[in-house]
């Protein structure tokens, strides 16, 4: 297939800007596979659609406030993206992204307003991506107390207090991730306790999400795509929990693309088993493709163009989910980020 083939009209203020007041208000799409039916729900909805014996699995990675500017001793802005940190053989080192690019080149020196961090760029390589050497200061500690929470360029406001607790979900723990995995911003506390009432077992892993999961593809060939690493962790009580669900007839529904990434990931590791794994990871699902670990996804309606989006088109069946998306539309349901999900089962 092509990349186009999954293009769709959206009007543009159908994306959502601001998170629904409560985390259950948001509309929730299910999606038979079986017949083709789709059924017009509510998030809070959901656990009438998972069973006793069902495995919820959850990516509790924390997205780290990664978004911060600092400016050349000419006094010029170059806004920086950290990634996550590098290897290097003398001090520590970041993998950023640079904006605007052309500001950021080998051997400039960058610092943050008050001059507590101070940053040297070494390296420079595409798309805006660098590695910079800390000269002076802390990066976690200048972040945590002065970076911006990374929101999606699509989000046309500046990032305030509301994004820095909303763009996380409740349950995040590691940090790491530059971006939410977004499927999870629905869930509260509360939907979490019904889920466990009603005999569905959660089980968390973890997948580091980087900007390479976002970025669209340029090319018209999907399979020509490259993804960037990401980090993934499924640990051994993780891959039990899930298996033994399996074993006693139940599903193992997966909570976003990045978890179905990480348990793929898992089962590559390991000659299709599902079997504990971390490391690097470069997945990419795209039709035709069979998932081995994933019997149900719950996700955000996504861009066109992407990897995520070829990821569900691979789980739903492209023309199934283009007529999800169609019914989506006319039904104005709120995408992206911050809008409201799909149940694929």
């Amino acid at each position: 297939m092509r990349a186009e083939d999954l293009d769709y009209g959206l009007p543009p203020e159908l994306i959502a800007q601001r998170p629904a007041p409560q985390r259950e208000d948001a509309r929730l799409l299910v999606v038979e596979r079986a017949g083709g039916r789709l059924v017009d729900a509510r998030i809070r909805d959901l656990p009438q659609w998972l069973e006793s014996g069902d495995a919820l699995a959850l990516n509790e990675t924390r997205v780290r406030p990664a978004r911060l500017v600092v400016r050349r001793p000419t006094g010029g802005k170059v806004e920086m993206l950290f990634v996550r940190p590098a290897a290097g053989d003398e001090g520590e080192r970041w993998r950023v992204l640079a904006r605007p690019a052309r500001h950021a080149q080998p051997g400039a020196r960058l610092a943050n307003a008050s001059g507590d961090l101070v940053l040297e760029v070494v390296s420079a390589e595409s798309r805006g991506e660098r590695v910079v050497r800390v000269v002076a200061g802390d990066v976690g500690r200048t972040l945590a107390a002065t970076g911006d929470v990374p929101l999606p360029p699509y989000i046309h406001h500046a990032p305030d207090e509301m994004d820095r607790e909303r763009y996380q979900t409740v349950y995040a723990r590691v940090e790491g991730a530059v971006a939410a995995p977004t499927a999870g911003l629905h869930f509260s506390d509360a939907l979490l306790a019904e889920v466990a009432a009603r005999g569905t077992r959660t089980v968390r892993l973890v997948l580091h999400v980087g900007p390479g999961t976002f970025r669209p593809l340029t090319v018209s060939d999907p399979s020509a795509h490259r993804m960037d690493e990401e980090y993934f962790e499924l640990s051994e009580p993780a891959a039990l929990a899930l298996r033994e669900a399996r074993a006693t007839g139940g599903r193992i529904v997966a909570v976003g693309t990045t978890v179905v990434r990480a348990l793929e990931s898992a089962c590559d590791a390991h000659a299709g088993d599902l079997a504990p794994a971390s490391g690097w990871t470069r997945k990419y699902i795209l039709p035709p493709y069979r998932f081995r670990a994933v019997d149900a996804l719950l996700t955000n309606f996504h861009l066109p163009r992407t990897t995520l989006l070829l990821l569900v088109a691979a789980f739903a069946g492209p023309d199934l989910l283009r007529d999800a998306y169609r019914h989506a539309v006319a039904e104005r349901y709120r995408f992206y980020s911050y809008g409201d999900a799909m149940l694929v089962v």
